[in-house]
């Protein structure tokens, strides 16, 4: 079974070959690409609202959750291919899982290419804008003016425009504040991109080599 298999819904058939209860390497790879494929469209998604108007801290977040997942499912998809590849080694193995097996590493190489794609233009975007945080306005902000407007200066109207006053000065100060915690936030979000970019750069010059000795050994049988 091919990721296409997956995507396109036909039946496992006799092809899921459980072992007490668990999927066995094949069938896992090709569940992970399936997953894989389906979570790089939604990361794509939310790049491309990067630096829009919902272009917000929660969006960022949803960003860096689903990342994370990806990378999860590449690692856990890449232990499984290694592990279906290594059993078509052994000689008793057919060549249709061979064959299936060099189909499912190169259906791996392209959604891997994708998401490689959508992390580097995810890297320049994120440095690029910061998210959009609305203005909070000062509820008090209409009292002071009111205050400003009337002649009676009244000890309590003083009190109120100086307590108005210092609310909007407290506002400010945690408007800053958390401006300075986007940022940082934000910078610590690139460094992990950057690390996962590494990661994934690995784990697909792994892949390569794979999917080159996958072909030889399809090859060779082919020509005994």
């Amino acid at each position: 079974m091919s990721f296409q298999d997956l995507e396109a819904g036909r039946p496992l058939g006799s092809r899921q070959n459980l072992n007490n209860g668990k999927q066995d390497a094949t069938q896992a790879v090709a569940s992970g690409i399936f997953q894989i494929n389906t979570a790089v469209s939604t990361f794509q998604r939310l790049v491309n609202t990067l630096g829009t108007p919902k272009d917000t801290p929660e969006l960022r977040e949803k960003l860096h959750k689903t990342r994370l997942h990806i990378g999860q499912l590449v690692k856990d998809t890449s232990a499984k291919l290694k592990q279906a590849s290594e059993s078509d080694h052994r000689a008793e193995v057919s060549a249709s899982k061979k064959v299936t097996d060099a189909k499912l590493a190169k259906d791996f190489q392209a959604v891997l290419k994708e998401f490689q794609k959508a992390q580097r233009l995810a890297a320049e975007r994120e440095t690029a804008y910061t998210p959009f945080v609305p203005q909070a306005v000062p509820s008090s902000s209409y009292t002071a003016g009111e205050v400003d407007t009337r002649s009676d200066e009244s000890a309590e109207q003083r009190g109120l425009l100086v307590q108005s006053r210092r609310q909007e000065v407290l506002l400010l100060d945690n408007e800053i504040a958390f401006n300075e915690a986007i940022i940082e936030e934000r910078d610590q979000g690139i460094q992990e991109i950057q690390q996962q970019i590494g990661e994934v750069n690995e784990i697909f010059k792994d892949l390569a080599v794979l999917v080159h000795e996958q072909g030889t050994m399809i090859v060779n049988q082919c020509c005994r």
